[in-house]
């Protein structure tokens, strides 16, 4: 019905078809966040501004550093001996692995925090925060910790004179410590509130789950004290969480200890006594052994020391009552071979005793630390006293991989199975060594009873003084052996010294390590630039709104002609009332590419439509036609938007008259024609508001007066209604020789492309542009984008010299 010709915008040889990129146009992206300037230098300043306050007002964190000395020493001898028994790992009695262990261990934790008497931590108010004391404390609290205490929250307390002071609840987060079950806390059943409770220095403030006393030490009337009670199981996971050890390189056996705390004499104490409790331990360890020596030969004493008392009796009497004090010398050499057959036999009989509690101990599993050291009892066999020694350390390991590790751990079922295999050795070893010495103590016997023999060749008065004689030899002697050994046991426990020693005492430095004022800043800093630059990424991710011209171009599938200004002034048509004006430079550069356009049309048809009302379309359409008018074109305005009419608004014109008037009535085109002002141009308002806009368009009489315009004007200008609304739209294009789609910048919607295109591609819209009106936000593209809007005339040989391109560098700091 309606002329159509061949789509443009699909062929190659038109020069605005510009090739699709997805390429992302960094200096876009640039301007893009350079137009919010003023909001990210405000970020950046807002963020050195809180660092700086951070800084100003937080805590100081200092390290507290010392170190220790590790001594390794040599395997013990036999060692080498378990290489094929999968204990080739061993290392003597150091492991650096090992010392970590115990110095991180909570039982270590506990002892140090115990002899500190941490319980109570106190508090004094700053202008902001609150620090910790530690020392010059005014006040001093004693908690009675066999009974339920509060711990975890604050209490606050003032003091009113030198006698009393004013106790109440600041933070009252508090839980309820029992020792009787002290690693399960409970809640207290409702708030914990003193209110304002007056007390004396030294009355004891006892409630259902706390008492403790606070004693004056140098406080002042008006000072205000805050204190913490905290029970030592939560001290030492505290503390434990926060110590570092590590040796200072892979190679060294150098242990550093650093520990980070806001107060740094607290710090020091902590450290110090942790060594102190450490090495400690390690003197107990060894002791230990000196110390079971000690129990078992008292054990021994206190049944030899009666039979050489009562032996020693009867001897005295019985040389008292027969009056025979010395053996003659054939008697004296038979009691001297056999007071020292005795004697071997008495000791052969200890050491079975102790070979016997040996293998005891074995099959019960006691703790290795409680054995006996062979060596010490007088046995001599080297194996022995290496298998001894080795599970001794063995079971010493596996007390301290329990405290750090579960049963499950590797660590610990490896060296269960190391326990496992040296005890088996051990058990053999006992048993064989039983064994020999009971052989040992039969064949003792058996010389005994040869030299009894001889015995009964003697008088029967030096018979039975031999015998009383020996008896009591052979106490004294195991009497006095038993009393060398408990010496050297004695004199082993008083000259042992810890194998480890502290190098370095624990030393803060004077620098806090926290907070880290220059990172902060540049934090802050770099935090007030990503913010907001985040902030501008969402908003421009869910910004529904056309902006960037170049996204607008790649969305749809034709090309963008041109971009119109934003008109700054109130007038509606600044081509004719402002001729001088960059938007009216931009229509020019419109009207000059329609040339190319359509370059052999003496007559010309333009049709503006848009996708919603308020995009613009009427203004365009106004001053497209003014610019031809302006060229000497015969140029009539027809408003075809019969629901929302806005051309006699822009003219000053009464719209009693239009084209809906000529549609519904037999009143010609020519009698509804106004004048705008301009001789050559001429406009037909749309005239009053019909019911049926729709079918007044698609009359053919639409078509007639349609025909007669083209052949009385040079161009002809249609202001159709939004062509996403109405319906009648899309049969006007075909009386258009060229087809506009207007967009307005920041107002129409992105998925509105959607609608230009399916005219395109459904629609069979032929010659159909796209334009984007009031352009004010630059992308970076200085408004131009290759079109002509902004050219920057900076002389007056053209004559326009009021409006002259900024800059980049002031286009990029410009606010939208």
């Amino acid at each position: 019905m309606y002329p159509n010709t061949p789509n443009p915008s699909n062929s190659g040889q038109n020069p605005f078809t510009v090739q699709k990129e997805d390429e992302i146009d960094l200096k876009v992206v640039v301007f893009n966040y350079l137009q919010y300037w003023l909001l990210i230098a405000a970020c950046m300043f807002v963020g050195v501004v809180g660092a700086f306050l951070f800084n100003r007002y937080a805590t100081s964190i200092f390290r507290v550093e010392s170190s220790i000395l590790v001594e390794d020493e040599e395997p013990a001898l036999g060692m080498d001996l378990f290489q094929s028994g999968g204990l080739g790992m061993l290392k003597g009695k150091s492991n650096i692995e090992n010392e970590i262990g115990i110095l991180k261990s909570y039982t270590l934790a506990e002892e140090a925090v115990s002899a500190l008497n941490l319980n109570v931590q106190y508090y004094r108010e700053n202008f902001i925060t609150t620090s910790q004391i530690y020392e010059k404390l005014p006040v001093m609290v004693s908690v009675d910790w066999k009974q339920p205490q509060l711990v975890g929250g604050r209490f606050r307390l003032e003091v009113i004179n030198g006698e009393s002071f004013e106790l109440s609840v600041e933070d009252d987060e508090f839980r309820i410590y029992n020792p009787h079950d002290p690693y399960y806390k409970t809640l207290p059943e409702e708030s914990v509130s003193l209110g304002k409770s007056v007390y004396s220095f030294g009355q004891e403030i006892k409630g259902e789950n706390y008492s403790f006393t606070v004693n004056q030490i140098a406080s002042l009337p008006g000072d205000v004290v805050l204190f913490t009670l905290v029970d030592t199981p939560s001290l030492a996971l505290k503390y434990r969480e926060e110590l570092i050890v590590a040796p200072l390189n892979k190679q060294s056996s150098i242990l550093s200890l650093s520990l980070e705390t806001p107060v740094r004499r607290l710090g020091e104490e902590y450290v110090n006594k942790l060594m102190e409790m450490y090495l400690e331990r390690e003197l107990n360890e060894k002791n230990r052994a000196a110390e079971n020596t000690v129990k078992f030969i008292n054990e021994q004493l206190s049944g030899i020391s009666d039979s050489l008392r009562f032996s020693e009796n009867k001897l005295q009497q019985y040389r008292t009552e027969n009056k025979i004090f010395n053996l003659s010398e054939e008697g004296s050499v038979i009691f001297e071979r056999m007071q020292r057959l005795e004697t071997e036999k008495g000791q052969a009989e200890i050491r079975l005793k102790y070979y016997q509690t040996l293998r005891g101990y074995l099959v019960n599993d006691h703790a290795g630390s409680d054995m006996v050291t062979p060596s010490v009892m007088g046995v001599t066999d080297p194996l022995l006293n290496s298998l001894v020694q080795v599970y001794s350390e063995l079971q010493a390991e596996q007390v301290r991989l329990s405290a750090n590790f579960t049963e499950q751990a590797p660590a610990v079922r490896e060296n269960a199975a190391r326990i496992q295999n040296i005890r088996k050795q051990l058990q053999e070893n006992v048993s064989s060594a039983i064994g020999n010495t009971q052989n040992v103590i039969t064949d003792l016997i058996s010389q005994i009873r040869m030299l009894d023999t001889d015995v009964n060749s003697l008088p029967e008065t030096e018979r039975n003084l031999l015998g009383i004689q020996r008896q009591f030899s052979i106490n004294e002697n195991i009497y006095i052996y038993l009393l060398e050994k408990k010496a050297e046991a004695e004199i082993t426990k008083a000259a042992n010294m810890p194998k480890n020693s502290i190098l370095d005492f624990a030393k803060s430095g004077q620098i806090p390590v926290a907070p880290k004022r220059t990172l902060n800043l540049l934090i802050g800093l770099v935090l007030g630039l990503i913010v907001p630059i985040g902030f501008i990424t969402v908003k421009d991710f869910l910004n529904t709104k056309i902006e960037d011209p170049k996204e607008l171009e790649n969305q749809i599938k034709v090309p963008l002609i041109g971009m119109i200004g934003r008109n700054n002034s109130d007038d509606a048509i600044p081509v004719l009332n402002n001729p001088r004006s960059t938007v009216t430079e931009s229509f020019r550069s419109l009207r000059a590419d329609m040339s190319y356009l359509s370059p052999h049309r003496d007559n010309l048809t333009i049709l503006f439509t848009s996708s919603i009302s308020g995009e613009g379309k009427t203004f365009v359409s106004i001053n497209v036609a003014s610019v031809y008018a302006l060229m000497g074109k015969k140029t009539i305005l027809i408003g075809l938007d019969l629901r929302k009419p806005k051309i006699a608004e822009d003219f000053g014109l009464a719209n009693d008259r239009g084209m809906s008037t000529c549609l519904s009535t037999d009143i010609p085109w020519q009698e509804v024609v106004k004048p705008t002002g301009h001789k050559d141009m001429d406009v037909i308002l749309s005239g009053p508001i019909p019911p049926n806009p729709a079918e007044l368009l698609l009359q053919d009489k639409f078509g007639e007066i349609v025909k007669e315009l083209k052949a009385a004007y040079d161009v002809v200008i249609f202001d159709c209604p939004p062509v996403g609304l109405v319906s009648e739209t899309k049969e006007l294009f075909g009386f258009a020789d060229i087809s506009f789609f207007v967009f307005r910048q920041g107002y129409s919607m992105k998925g509105n492309t959607q609608i230009l295109n399916n005219l395109v591609e459904k629609g069979g819209v032929s010659k159909i542009y796209g334009i984007l009106n009031d352009v004010h936000i630059d992308k970076g593209y200085g408004y131009g984008y290759g079109y002509g809007y902004g050219y920057g005339y900076g002389n007056n040989s053209y004559g326009y010299h009021e409006e002259v391109q900024l800059p980049w560098w002031k286009r990029a700091l410009r606010r939208k």
